[in-house]
């Protein structure tokens, strides 16, 4: 597949990330245990957001230093509403990790380290899958048909289980796991193993793991079609998705003491599926321009944080 990534610059992109992920890790704090605060949250999330439009603006600048003004245009549109997509149906992904970690009453201070693990999980998965669709769209380009209805009957879906809880008491592989290796009943700090009596046994901490890194396989499927329907280049979709997942642990701080002020934008996420497994589906006919899938992406967004918040004040009024 015909990609304006050359060797030089997958190499400064690796580089980039490499350097994101040691700063995450020993200046974010993620080798050290402590509260997030809602200040460095929210000072972290705007960094890698900057990070992000810099990329997003070097992009453009190379390509219409060496390509021309409209091809720059359309690459760096491409990023942009990429990774816009990329960081809203990320939002999704967030509540679910809320909802893990409630469940085992972890506090926020030991929460850290599970995300940096699963994040770092994140970013080998996203890389693999994203070859391996780069490559099946160019096999057997039909296949984006299939993305786009799927991409709908998620969004549908969405919306029909909205209010549904998920009941991570009856989750097979929670049960399967206590039946066959020995948890501890309570955390253990940080360690995700520890020795009783000679027997090596799993802390809570550790099955949270595990439901993370599930949780983004499942998160995936969904996601990388969706960025395949704004650009089929391997170097967009995987630079726009991974800059995503970056600032995806900042983010997840930023909105741990505010996701219940959005209970709407889940309806949001949904319109943005359908919308955008409903273009995949009729390209042959009517090709949306990236603008307006940036315009209508952002729009559905504002409305529907402006409407979760209207929602949670009227909600407060009526209990006061």
């Amino acid at each position: 597949m015909e990609s304006i990534g050359t060797w030089w610059m997958w190499a400064a992109f690796a580089a980039i990330v490499v350097v994101m992920l040691l700063l995450d890790l020993f200046v974010f704090g993620g080798g050290k245990q402590h509260r997030v605060s809602l200040k460095e949250a929210a000072a972290w999330s705007l960094a890698w957001v900057t990070v992000a439009l810099l990329f997003a603006g070097g992009l453009w600048w190379y390509l219409d230093d060496t390509l021309g003004r409209a091809f720059a245009n359309e690459k760096a549109l491409a990023f942009v509403t990429g990774y816009l997509v990329e960081k809203s149906l990320a939002v999704d992904n967030v509540f679910v990790w809320m909802m893990i970690f409630s469940f085992f009453a972890v506090p926020l201070e030991l929460q850290r380290r599970v995300l940096l693990y699963g994040i770092i999980g994140a970013i080998a998965l996203r890389t693999i899958m994203i070859f391996a669709g780069s490559w099946m769209i160019t096999e057997f380009h039909w296949i984006l048909y299939l993305f786009g209805a799927f991409l709908v009957v998620t969004g549908i879906k969405m919306v029909w289980f909205a209010e549904h809880e998920p009941d991570l008491e009856k989750n097979p592989f929670i049960s399967w796991i206590r039946n066959h290796y020995p948890v501890t009943e309570k955390l253990e700090g940080e360690r995700f193993f520890v020795m009783r009596d000679g027997v090596r046994m799993m802390t809570p901490l550790f099955l949270a793991l595990v439901l993370v890194e599930i949780s983004d396989v499942i998160f995936a499927v969904d996601s990388i079609p969706a960025i395949f329907a704004i650009t089929t280049d391997p170097f967009i979709v995987l630079t726009s998705n991974l800059f995503a997942i970056l600032g995806l642990r900042a983010m997840y701080f930023l909105l741990a003491d505010l996701g219940d002020r959005f209970e709407l934008l889940k309806y949001g996420l949904a319109a943005i599926l359908v919308f955008i497994g409903t273009k995949m589906l009729i390209v042959e006919w009517v090709k949306i321009p990236v603008m307006v899938s940036l315009a209508v992406v952002g729009a559905i967004l504002i409305i529907s944080v402006a409407a979760s918040l209207w929602h949670t004040t009227q909600k407060a009024k009526q209990l006061a």
